[in-house]
């Protein structure tokens, strides 16, 4: 069974934002740190060898999330990977068109959609999510309702980052594939915490971290590209690419693949990190974890003020928790005050005016921490509000 000290988080902090970076244990970091070393041992040779290595990586990576490893390919975040597409729709669409999307996606992920798109006449629409977030089957009208005949693109996250919120993703990209609307998909914190099999999914464009709720090394990412669309997805970087003589991967993985010298050793790290996975019974790891942000929902809705950010209906399938505060918090004084006082690292930030809080429960996660976090809030909202 796995337990705190598998990982190298310091003993003094109460750790509950495993959702922002990952904690990466010990013995994947030594795994790492292996191909480093065989790196630096022969670095020519080792990147003679980068490309079957890195195949033999994809075949891992994409057995565990359903899908055909010429699909994919590693990047180091998924904001790279949305990066990606938008660069690749700014090319494809034109002005007048429409991308759809929510009020709660990952902030840098919406700049991407500017910097590409916006700027050349490509509209940008948001549907608005309300708190308490309405139940699944209410999700998918209030989305679906900003789709007009200029809807060309419809971008959503899986899970989003700033409030915790599981998406219908399922059954809107089942809906857009019937009306012709590609899908972007930014599946951040999806892998290893939710169950995610692409081949089914239905997504034009995938992209997701392996370095949160998988535990690998920082900077292991994949994105996800439907085979008809592959030619119209180009790289951020032009560096060789297909041009080298050896690539026989097919265009989309030679080009995103050959991107100059850059650390591959996360990529390298996945299939041990996978095997880890299982042999620590990841289906218990994720139960267990599930059970702990739903008991952190329970108590820190017991405090004056605090109210459960999603309507009844949403599922409790998530590893991370997420409430509204009094709206009247500082979430800047409140995240440095539960940081420097009492050693808390998690979120507490204002999202759509809303002072929210999201925390995160992982393997090296205990009832005692939550204990602690609620404890922690009570005090500083009696005192402050």
């Amino acid at each position: 069974m796995l337990q705190r000290s598998d990982f190298l988080l310091r003993e003094d902090i109460i750790f509950l934002n495993h959702g922002s970076f990952g904690a990466c244990p010990r013995a994947i970091l030594d795994e790492q740190r292996r191909w480093v070393e065989r790196l630096e041992r022969q670095p020519v040779l080792f990147f003679r060898e980068a490309p079957a290595l890195l195949q033999s990586s994809r075949e891992s990576l994409a057995a565990y999330v359903g899908a055909q490893p010429q699909d994919l390919v590693y990047v180091t975040n998924s904001t790279y990977g949305v990066n990606v597409a938008a660069h690749a729709f700014g090319d494809l669409l034109v002005a007048g068109d429409e991308i759809v999307t929510t009020d709660h996606e990952y902030g840098a992920c919406d700049r991407a959609w500017h910097q590409y798109c916006v700027k050349k006449g490509i509209k940008y629409v948001r549907a608005e999510i309300p708190f308490p977030v309405p139940p699944i089957h209410d999700l998918v009208e209030i989305i679906w309702n900003r789709v007009t005949p200029k809807t060309k693109v419809l971008f959503l996250s899986h899970i989003t980052s700033p409030t915790a919120v599981r998406l219908p993703v399922e059954e809107l990209c089942a809906r857009a594939k019937s009306a012709g609307i590609r899908t972007v998909v930014d599946g951040s914190h999806a892998p290893g915490h939710i169950p995610l099999h692409l081949s089914t999914l239905q997504a034009d464009i995938y992209t997701a971290n392996c370095h949160k709720w998988m535990c690998t090394p920082k900077g292991s990412a994949f994105l996800w590209v439907t085979p008809d669309l592959q030619e119209h997805v180009l790289p951020l970087i032009v560096s060789w690419g297909s041009d080298i003589p050896t690539a026989d991967d097919g265009f989309f993985v030679d080009e995103h693949e050959y991107v100059g010298t850059r650390d591959i050793s996360p990529f390298l790290t996945v299939p041990f990190a996978l095997k880890w996975m299982a042999e620590h019974h990841w289906a218990e790891v994720q139960h267990d974890a599930r059970a702990l942000a739903a008991y952190a929902s329970e108590v820190l809705l017991t405090i004056g003020g605090v109210e459960s950010l999603c309507a009844i209906g949403q599922d409790a399938i998530l590893q991370m928790a997420a409430v509204t505060l009094p709206d009247s918090t500082d979430t800047v004084d409140m995240k440095d005050w539960l940081y420097n006082k009492r050693s808390i690292e998690v979120v507490v930030h204002r999202w759509l005016g809303k002072p929210i809080l999201r925390c995160s429960a992982h393997a090296h996660t205990s009832r005692a921490d939550i204990d602690a976090l609620a404890m922690a809030v009570n005090e500083y909202l009696r005192n402050t509000i």
